[in-house]
């Protein structure tokens, strides 16, 4: 995708070039959206172009975006990171802005958490990580940090997880720790 101005808006040729992009991932993995149809994500996105700003950072730093569901209650279109693994243009960082400020050396350049709101997206969660698995396998080179419970990032920690040996595994480890293989995965909403 093409790079973004800094007034997080795409211009009318990026919007198209987005869409065609998100379109042919939409229709090429039908089984992670049997029932929902295009025409009616592309109406929804193109009446909020800051969402599509948000899929293109999404797409920009290699997440391949695409949509997992819909929420019934509020009919909006959900969509994650479905790359293979963990995107690589958001690895190497730490989990939250705490985190980062605590290191005294080798900080990495960000952290997920920062990154995530900078991208208007959020976090996965454990939960919308395993629903994630449902539909192929992922991570399986990579980890990913997710949205951590407070009690346990009060204490320093941070959770990330993995797909090994057929399963997900949930780990913990320093908020402030960062690997080449550890990234994270978005959810925004449409």
């Amino acid at each position: 995708m093409t790079e973004v101005n800094n007034e997080k808006e795409l211009s009318p040729q990026q919007q198209e070039e987005l869409l065609s992009v998100l379109k042919d991932r939409f229709e090429k993995n039908m089984h992670r959206h049997p029932y929902i149809e295009w025409a009616q994500i592309q109406a929804k996105l193109e009446a909020h172009p800051e969402k599509l700003w948000s899929l293109n950072e999404m797409d920009r730093t290699g997440g391949e975006p695409d949509v997992v569901g819909q929420d019934e209650v509020t009919n909006e279109y959900i969509f994650y990171d479905c790359s293979a693994e963990s995107p690589k243009g958001r690895r190497s960082v730490c989990y939250d802005q705490a985190a980062l400020e605590a290191r005294k050396k080798h900080k990495p350049d960000n952290s997920a958490v920062n990154m995530a709101t900078e991208m208007g997206i959020e976090l996965l969660t454990e939960e919308q990580y395993r629903e994630l698995q449902k539909l192929g396998k992922f991570d399986a080179k990579t980890s990913s940090w997710v949205q951590t419970p407070d009690d346990i990032r009060e204490l320093g920690g941070a959770l990330f997880c993995d797909w090994r040996y057929g399963h997900v595994f949930v780990y913990h480890n320093g908020a402030d720790s960062y690997y080449g293989a550890r990234g994270f995965r978005g959810s925004l909403r449409v």
